[in-house]
């Protein structure tokens, strides 16, 4: 587990250098970095999602176990925790849908997106 948290802070920290790394001298250079800023904003959208639902799934997994494992214990309970394993898993899944609105404001809703859009020759 501490593996996983040090990966992931390694990750974190080189994408952040890049991203201020760039450099905003002159009009091609804007744009370009604009195009890269989008694809920057892309990318980190689809690496959400992609752990979201990664996380997601090893949770949900787990809370079926366990479920399954108390009917499996007790029968006379399945009922009880039929309704809370289904509350625990929409609650899990909510976590995943906040990750994909996340996704969606970094691709769609970015301050640069009309700037892409004008570069690209799109009109809104």
């Amino acid at each position: 587990m501490k593996k996983v948290g040090l990966f992931t802070t390694i990750l974190v920290l080189g994408l952040t250098c890049a991203a201020f790394a760039a450099d905003a001298t002159g009009d091609a250079t804007t744009k370009s970095s604009a195009v890269q800023f989008f694809l920057y904003s892309a990318i980190a959208a689809g690496l959400a999602i992609a752990i979201a639902a990664h996380g997601c799934g090893i949770g949900q997994g787990m809370a079926v176990r366990g479920a399954v494992e108390g009917i499996a214990r007790n029968p006379e309970a399945s009922g009880k925790v039929t309704v809370t394993m289904l509350i625990g898993l929409a609650m899990i899944e909510s976590l995943s849908i906040y990750a994909l609105v996340v996704a969606l404001i970094l691709i769609y809703a970015n301050p640069i997106s009309s700037g892409i859009s004008a570069f690209v020759g799109i009109a809104k």
